[in-house]
């Protein structure tokens, strides 16, 4: 009986070129952010972008981002957007990495003309990070939807 030889599932597939791999992760962070990026701006004062809650009204209400707008992801639409610049930067949220309403919510955007980015994590994240909320519910409202 011949012994199989291991084929390293990292190795099968080359590695790009350097040049393909930066540029990869350069437009990677050109759509998204983070939690830790979002929270440490909002604490230095920076407003030069708009925090969009793509979830539904009522989670909004239970429970956001402090200073975050609400725009469910299936409402964005020229009329709902009518009031927002297109020269300001929108990041969006949903619920968590599971979630695709940011990721919806942000093409929705982007069709319209905006400028958008979703920040990875969504309010899941921002709470276990102790991010600042507000709502009925506040840090004891549901994490899912």
């Amino acid at each position: 009986m011949e012994k199989q030889t291991y084929v390293s599932l990292v190795l099968e597939t080359p590695a790009a070129a350097p040049e393909h791999i930066q540029r990869h992760y350069r437009n990677k962070l050109a759509m998204e952010t983070d939690v830790a990026d979002v929270r440490s701006d909002l604490e230095h004062g920076v407003k030069d972008f708009l925090l969009v809650d793509v979830r539904s009204e009522k989670a909004y209400e239970e429970c956001h981002i402090t200073g975050a707008v609400s725009l469910p992801a299936a409402r964005i639409n020229a009329e709902s957007t009518a009031e927002f610049s297109k020269d300001r930067l929108i990041v969006v949220y949903c619920w968590g990495p599971a979630c695709n309403g940011g990721t919806k919510g942000a093409a929705r955007l982007a069709e319209l003309g905006f400028q958008v980015k979703e920040m990875l994590g969504g309010i899941e994240y921002w709470r276990k990070e102790g991010g600042s909320v507000e709502g009925t519910l506040g840090k004891i409202a549901p994490l899912i939807g």
